[in-house]
């Protein structure tokens, strides 16, 4: 079974573990914590979870281990199988989440011999180790964030109170002016000295500082350097066939060339987002950071094998398709075994990184893979159907189910909208049904029938007024009646 459709949320918050910034990976999760966290956003489909609880604790074992030995441990890549729509990329996606762990989804369909259209199978894992990347750096990022917005709030008090612009310099016989300012007071002419000035400075800064942070600045215009990036348009580089060879090529060129500077003219509000930027740039250790990402892709990195059952095929069948469909089995197992792959940030070993696959296997099965290829998926486990039952589960019992979004939605609105029982049966009774007359897309067919179910309601709910609505299963037959009766209309619209 599936998580609902729709955005998800970091796992942790209230209701899950704390970020990795937080806690030391999972450390304290067992393998049965870790599927009732997965149990928060995935329903049912306990064996997949069981199976995905004990890899990711495997893991953590291995750390544990002797190095001689912990070289030796092979992770346990495994297969799920089961039909579109069951909650198979959910589940690896929300235990990469779970872990902290860098996490790619690749189509396998998408990858063929090198030669021929298609990407070279390497790519995988450059892509993981720039996640990775981001992953590490966004971490890095928020540890220093406070020190950075308080460098940034500095930065822009000097642009919104420029520093005096005469330089100092000693005073000279004959040159009171340069350390003393004359000012008629109630007392006749005073004068007033550089500290007097300074203090009024300084009171002046304190009270744009409070301006600053109570947002009252925040569409006064200042004037920022901007550092932009040599352009490469025009340049020859190259192309498809070689993307083993070119992939730090551009980046190279533009270190080789100079920077150029530019002064902007911008609001507040966006000066502080390019002043942020800038100094979270100068905090954070960029070396620190790829070496952190080089070992978390390495022992930590999982990929997501999906549609591999596309690239199964009869095996003895003869030529044609099915011989690409090898040729993509082939390319993809060395990088499955293990292999070094050259990246722009260094060497990658694929030794220990999890591969999940996944796929219906509606025509081929798991054993029409090459035989070098079902090796390396000794675990297989199945993922049932969906029924009716576990809509009704689907829509209610995960944290931001599909009826907390939509509600969410309306409340944005000043309104709200409730579910009655029989409104939730209906409507799940009737995606049941959908899936058997046509084609079973699981889970996902409960978001094509709520987006037909509350159309109209979503479309005039600015302009109505209401206040609140109820959907009970009177309303969910009544609107999608006509719908779902027409064969022509079910088929193109639900």
């Amino acid at each position: 079974m599936t998580t609902v459709v729709g955005a998800p949320d970091p796992v942790g918050g209230d209701a899950g573990p704390p970020p990795a910034a937080e806690a030391p990976w999972i450390d304290e999760l067992t393998p049965r914590q870790i599927v009732a966290e997965l149990d928060k956003y995935i329903v049912g489909q306990d064996e997949a979870k069981k199976a995905v609880a004990i890899v990711l604790r495997n893991r953590w074992r291995r750390q544990r281990v002797e190095e001689e030995m912990r070289e030796e441990i092979q992770p346990n890549n495994l297969i799920l199988i089961g039909p579109t729509g069951v909650g198979k990329t959910e589940i690896a996606r929300r235990l990469a989440r779970l872990a902290g762990a860098p996490f790619l989804k690749v189509e396998a369909s998408k990858f063929t011999e090198v030669g021929y259209v298609g990407r070279d199978v390497e790519s995988i894992v450059r892509d993981l180790v720039d996640i990775s990347i981001n992953l590490v750096r966004a971490e890095r990022e928020d540890e220093v964030q406070d020190l950075a917005e308080a460098r940034v709030e500095d930065r822009l008090l000097d642009l919104l109170l420029p520093p005096s612009a005469e330089p100092e310099r000693p005073p000279t016989e004959g040159d009171e002016g340069s350390s003393h300012v004359f000012i008629a007071g109630p007392g006749g002419v005073e004068t007033q000295g550089e500290e007097n000035l300074q203090s009024r400075r300084l009171r002046t800064r304190e009270k744009l500082r409070q301006l600053l942070r109570d947002g009252k600045l925040e569409d006064r215009e200042v004037e920022v350097e901007i550092q932009q990036s040599p352009s490469i348009d025009g340049m020859m580089v190259p192309m498809g066939g070689m993307e083993g060879m070119d992939y730090n090529f551009t980046e190279m060129l533009q270190e080789m060339l100079p920077k150029r500077t530019k002064r902007r003219t911008v609001s507040v509000s966006e000066a502080r987002r390019i002043l942020l930027q800038d100094e979270l740039d100068k905090l954070v250790d960029m070396d620190e950071v790829v070496n952190e990402s080089l070992y978390r892709a390495e022992e930590m990195g999982i990929v997501f094998l999906d549609e591999i059952d596309k690239i199964a095929g009869e095996r003895g069948g003869g030529a044609g398709p099915d011989v690409s469909r090898e040729g993509v089995q082939r390319d993809l197992l060395p990088i499955v075994e293990g292999s070094t792959v050259a990246t722009k940030y260094g060497l990658v070993r694929t030794d220990h990184v999890l591969f999940i696959a996944a796929g219906a296997f509606h025509v081929a099965k798991p054993s029409d893979l090459i035989p070098e290829l079902q090796g390396r998926f000794p675990i297989r486990v199945e993922l049932r159907s969906l029924g009716e039952e576990d809509f009704v589960r689907i829509l209610q019992e995960p944290k931001n189910a599909l009826l907390a979004q939509y509600s969410a939605l309306v409340e944005a609105e000043g309104a709200s909208i409730s579910f009655t029982e029989d409104g939730v049966a209906e409507v799940a009774r009737l995606a049941a049904e959908l899936n058997e007359r046509m084609e079973n897309i699981g889970a996902r067919r409960l978001q094509t029938v709520m987006t037909t179910l509350l159309e109209d309601i979503l479309f005039d709910l600015p302009e109505s007024g209401m206040a609140g609505v109820t959907i009970d299963g009177a309303f969910v037959r009544d609107r999608l009646k006509s719908v779902a009766e027409d064969e022509d209309l079910r088929r193109y619209i639900l």
